[in-house]
């Protein structure tokens, strides 16, 4: 018989998990880090950077073993902050290679943190987890993941891949909310979102540095370990002690289920207790697909000795391309928002708080409206600031709300933000895209996306619908930078990336109090404005005729495919 342990006697409101050691077993794939070095060799060759394979795989390795020394180095702090993903580029993984190589890296890195999740290691789900969350769902207590993370979006993957994203009620990863474990509020934030405090939870970790200290410092009712790789061989001695260790989650179902509620009453479960797991069920890895490669028969990238060579008389040594209204036209799609707003009350309802898709969409509509009087209060002639997904959701969206809704929002901000993203509106190529392209990789000729947006990740996942994400070098996108154009931070990081003289760039925008002046700013040698994007073709005329030389143009032309008109001589700048 097990034996009794007081700190699971009463049932929790909330039974919060970690993700690595608890939800899933990994395991560290021989050839794993080889495979992110060839990928990350792809990723620089399409901005023209050709480093071998062995000096990114010495990099990585130099970059991960830093790395780990900074993460025990925080478990001794008491409320130690997250590294961003463009931080663990460039001051870990890449700070010994040049700046071009480092830039477009960090241009990618969230991206290139969430392939090299599933690259670097194997995914299974550990023994009785789907039990335990079986038991959970089944006695009314609600469950949340809370994980140290540098790609929390490939978590989420798994657990989606592995049928589990919805038996979760709240994931708190710390890149995405800024904060790391033992952080307390790392666990309060996902106790306040299920409608509870810490005091009426459970934490189950694998770590006693981490999990426990945190459980502890944020006053959860039972902390909880399973064993895992590093459990009984913690990096420096820890004074907290779990109040249960277990193998492996298997051993926490039982209790759960003898749990008794509050008011000392031990209801019998609506649902029946689930047969036990047949054996091989868990023990196939998650799998997830694995990040694109270059198809062979297109130009798999750049090298610096290509470039110039056989270029028109006019074509540029790189080109800088907005996105929305360069790259792609929009069309709203008030039937998917309707679909991401019942969604998102569906999801706050299960994390207990009731609401109406029509209460969500108001609350995003009015969110946006703050947001934009947020932008407008910025002086366009200094550093201009992007907001946070964290800010947006908590602060604009949900500024009304009670507070549970509010760190829900706050919680899943990442998430939520791409989901907007991508319910916002249909997006279309424009004509002469691709046409555009393919000359740039015929040529040589480096090319980096620079974009105001609130998600830059959905920005590549259309770029990959389109089929074009290959002929990409570089990405500068104003959430993951944390500048907007026009300040020049935008274009300079990108210039950086690819290693151009500014003077002989190319800016190719549609609102010239934007992109024009981002890129006069930045020193870009010629800046063009495409019609037909949001800017009305009374105001680019206004700037091109007007006396301001920061937002003149000098070039205008109606679709991007006339760039290879222009590139063909010389001519003088079109006048309207």
């Amino acid at each position: 018989m097990e034996p009794d342990i007081p700190a699971l006697r009463r049932r929790p409101d909330a039974l919060l998990l970690d993700f690595g050691g608890v939800v899933f077993q990994t395991r560290k794939l021989p050839e794993g880090r080889d495979a992110v070095a060839l990928h990350l060799r792809e990723t620089l060759l399409r901005a023209g950077h050709d480093v071998p394979a062995p000096v990114l795989r010495a990099s990585l390795d130099a970059g991960l073993a830093a790395l780990k020394d900074w993460k025990n180095a925080a478990g001794r702090r008491r409320t130690p902050r997250e590294l961003t993903h463009r931080e663990i580029w460039i001051d870990f993984i890449a700070s010994d290679l040049p700046e071009p190589v480092r830039e477009t890296l960090a241009g990618s890195a969230g991206t290139l943190l969430a392939d090299m999740s599933t690259l670097i290691s194997e995914h299974r789900v550990r023994p009785g987890v789907r039990d335990l969350l079986h038991a959970a769902r089944a006695l009314g207590v609600r469950t949340g993941i809370v994980s140290n993370a540098h790609a929390g979006r490939a978590h989420r993957t798994l657990l989606r891949e592995a049928g589990l994203e919805d038996r979760i009620d709240v994931q708190v990863y710390s890149d995405e909310v800024g904060i790391r474990k033992p952080h307390p509020e790392m666990i309060g934030l996902a106790a306040r979102a299920l409608g509870t405090v810490p005091e009426r939870c459970w934490y189950v970790g694998d770590t006693q540095d981490r999990d426990v200290v945190a459980g502890r410092r944020a006053g959860v009712a039972a902390a909880i370990l399973t064993r895992h790789h590093h459990t009984d061989t913690p990096p420096y001695p820890v004074r907290e002690s779990a109040d249960a260790v277990y193998d492996t989650p298997e051993g926490l179902v039982d209790p759960l289920w003898r749990s008794v509620p509050e008011e000392g009453v031990h209801h019998v479960p609506v649902l029946p207790r689930p047969a036990a797991t047949e054996a091989g069920e868990d023990a196939d890895p998650v799998r997830v697909v694995a990040p694109r490669t270059a198809d062979a028969t297109r130009p798999l990238g750049l090298r610096p000795e290509d470039r110039l060579l056989d270029h028109h008389p006019g074509a540029p040594g790189a080109l800088l391309l907005d996105q929305g209204g360069v790259i792609a036209l929009s069309k709203a799609t008030p039937d998917v928002q309707r679909d991401f707003a019942a969604s998102l009350a569906r999801r706050l309802d299960r994390a207990g708080y009731a609401t109406t898709t029509e209460a969500v969409l108001s609350l995003v509509r009015a969110g946006r409206e703050r947001y934009r009087a947020w932008k407008a209060e910025h002086d366009e002639d200094g550093p201009i600031p992007e907001i946070t997904p964290r800010a947006f959701w908590h602060d604009m969206v949900g500024r009304d709300l009670p507070e549970r809704a509010r760190a829900f929002l706050q919680a899943e901000s990442a998430q939520l933000t791409l989901e907007y993203a991508d319910s916002k509106s249909l997006a279309r190529m424009r004509s002469g895209v691709r046409e555009v392209l393919d000359f740039c990789a015929e040529r040589a000729i480096p090319v980096a996306i620079v974009s105001n947006t609130v998600c830059g990740r959905a920005v590549r996942e259309e770029l990959d619908r389109f089929g074009i994400a290959h002929l990409i070098g570089a990405h500068v996108y104003s959430d993951e930078l944390g500048h907007r154009k026009p300040d020049p931070t935008t274009a300079r990081t990108a210039l950086a990336a690819l290693d151009v003289d500014p003077s002989r760039a190319w800016f190719v925008g549609d609102k010239p109090w934007r992109d024009t002046a981002a890129a006069r700013r930045a020193g870009v040698g010629t800046a063009v404005i495409v019609r037909g994007g949001s800017a009305s073709d009374e105001r680019i005329h206004a700037a091109l005729t007007g006396d301001d030389p920061l937002v003149r143009p000098d070039h205008v032309i109606d679709e991007i495919g006339d760039l290879l008109g222009l590139w063909a001589a010389e001519p003088a700048p079109l006048v309207p």
